[in-house]
């Protein structure tokens, strides 16, 4: 029985902008900053909530980035890679799932409040909103193939 290699799982360099999974990679990238810059773009109050909301996609943006430049590099070639991929991308759309939810709420709350003067800061955060939650998708489904990828390994 031949055995498969990890070598022929997983893709390096310019592979991972045309293969399955590894495809999600720029849109992941792209969406994330924007929940980042349009989080920051408001004054961000409460500041609790809100700060997770900043550390997930700050967290995700980098470890995203980071990701990208191993499979670029090709430093993604031993065994346990398949397995930390998708664990990675789970994590990640557990955080971002939350991150929605708690954006979400706090859109809410300041939706009922809104004045002029609210009003710019309601509508950034409704577009990180729907940001967060196609984030959140991206991860989810990058998640999915990653671990069938690396179930077939």
């Amino acid at each position: 029985m031949a055995s498969t290699t990890s070598g022929d799982v997983l893709p390096t360099g310019a592979r991972i902008f045309i293969s399955f999974p590894d495809l999600f990679f720029i849109p992941e990238w792209v969406i994330g900053g924007l929940v980042w810059i349009l989080v920051a773009s408001t004054r961000v109050v409460p500041e609790n909530p809100l700060g997770w909301v900043m550390f997930v996609s700050v967290f995700c943006f980098v470890g995203t980035t980071l990701w990208l430049l191993i499979f670029a590099c090709g430093g993604n070639q031993s065994s346990f890679w398949p397995g930390l991929d998708a664990g990675f991308h789970f994590v990640a759309a557990v955080f971002y799932l939350s991150a929605s939810v708690v954006l979400a709420y706090i859109t809410i709350l300041i939706g009922k409040g809104s004045t002029f003067g609210i009003l710019k800061t309601y509508r950034l955060d409704i577009s990180a909103v729907v940001m967060s939650h196609v984030a959140t998708l991206l991860y989810f489904l990058h998640a999915i193939f990653s671990a069938i990828r690396w179930k077939r390994a």
